[in-house]
């Protein structure tokens, strides 16, 4: 039995290991896919984002948000010292691996804030804000599901296998509360209301990005078994992938099927948000089986092509389409649980995605008002025009092109 154990302990964080670097390629993805679908002139600013908040939330997920999410504490927030006091005989697994494993979940939900609020904020202000969300926002709304308090019995029962909603659409509800205090970017509306197309630098760096998130969710999804010490952890982990990848393909033909039919041209930039849609939407439960991971990635799909319209209608302007894939598709996938787990009602992932969506969106909404009134998030008109790479980082992504 000893030995049973120490191999189950060896397999459980060797999981969480393996699965969290794929996880952190995620970031390289999301660099990618914002880089091709933002102009050539904000590139720099936007990698430098996209390294930089990478780094903060790691930082502060190890001093402050893992005890916040993970530790001994009330049904608000956690508490107590988890890395430091707890030994990996009592988890069970090695602690470190799991914090790994948590940490890079964290940084996904700032990643999808980037991209909204691209080419027209300013660096420091967002970078304040990850410091924020990923030490204290994030791991209080994550303590009430995955930190097992179930905010005092409120959403008790509330299931969320990856993250549709602890992850995607917590990105997006902090995202959707900076983008309507910052505004659209100069140009994107005029003064009837009418849209104007602001196309990406670059469609193959976002479809490359596009296909490392893809692969980087097989991680996402996969890891988040939490096991693999089992011959019914490793039929969980296949079951988890299989259907991910099912969600993920359902999503991109639907939203090539829905351009055609609507715009009569099948939209590269809608089959790509389509394909992390699928994804997005199959998170909270990728592991109902195959059917149904394709039944939420055809919804996904769908979706993301009547949202992204949707929200310009309504004049917020997301550059990559954001909300629209993890807020609206994530909150879609987190309902689905309770439409096809017949474990979990409806009722009770509602009262899940309202009580987070709550929490993130006004937590989030007062920190960028705040981050407004002292510092500015908005850079001036000037830097916006001539593009903000050479006044946030004193650099362009593309010199000679520019001289060209």
């Amino acid at each position: 039995m000893e030995n049973f154990a120490d191999v189950k302990y060896i397999l459980d964080g060797f999981l969480f290991v393996t699965m969290g670097i794929l996880v952190m390629w995620m970031a390289a993805g999301f660099a990618m896919l914002e880089a091709g679908l933002t102009r050539s002139k904000n590139n720099a600013t936007v990698l430098t984002k996209n390294v930089a908040l990478f780094a903060i939330s790691c930082i502060m997920f190890y001093f402050i948000g893992y005890n916040l999410m993970y530790g001994d504490g009330g049904a608000f927030i956690g508490s107590g010292a988890m890395l430091s006091g707890k030994n990996n005989a009592d988890m069970g697994y090695p602690v470190m691996a799991d914090f790994f494993f948590q940490v890079v979940f964290v940084a996904t939900a700032a990643s999808v804030i980037s991209g909204s609020i691209a080419e027209r904020m300013k660096l420091w202000p967002f970078l304040i804000f990850t410091v924020v969300l990923s030490g204290v926002i994030y791991p209080i709304q994550g303590h009430w599901s995955w930190g097992g308090s179930e905010l005092g019995g409120i959403i008790a029962g509330f299931s969320d296998f990856a993250g549709s909603t602890v992850v995607h659409s917590v990105g997006g509800w902090a995202a959707l509360a900076g983008v309507l205090i910052l505004g659209a970017r100069k140009g994107k509306y005029d003064k009837d209301g009418n849209v104007k197309p602001i196309p990406g630098s670059n469609l193959t760096l976002a479809t490359l990005g596009t296909l490392i998130l893809w692969m980087g969710w097989f991680g996402f999804n996969g890891g988040s078994q939490l096991a693999l010490g089992s011959k019914e952890d490793i039929d969980g982990i296949a079951m988890v992938i299989a259907d991910t990848n099912m969600a993920a393909s359902a999503g991109a033909i639907a939203a090539a099927i829905m351009t055609q039919i609507i715009y009569k041209k099948v939209d590269l930039t809608f089959v790509l948000n389509g394909t992390l849609a699928g994804l997005v939407s199959c998170t909270a439960g990728p592991d109902l089986g195959m059917m149904t991971a394709f039944i939420e990635g055809i919804v996904g799909g769908i979706l993301v092509v009547l949202a992204v319209p949707f929200f310009d209608k309504i004049r917020v302007d997301d550059p990559v389409g954001a909300l629209s894939v993890h807020l609206v598709a994530g909150i879609w996938g987190t309902l689905a649980v309770g439409i096809f787990n017949p474990e979990i009602t409806l009722l009770t992932q509602l009262k899940g995605v309202v009580v987070v969506g709550a929490f993130v969106f006004v937590s989030s909404f007062i920190v960028w008002k705040i981050l407004d009134l002292i510092v500015g998030l908005r850079v001036d008109e000037e830097t916006e025009v001539t593009g903000l790479d050479i006044h946030e980082t004193g650099l362009e992504c593309y010199p000679e092109f520019k001289k060209a």
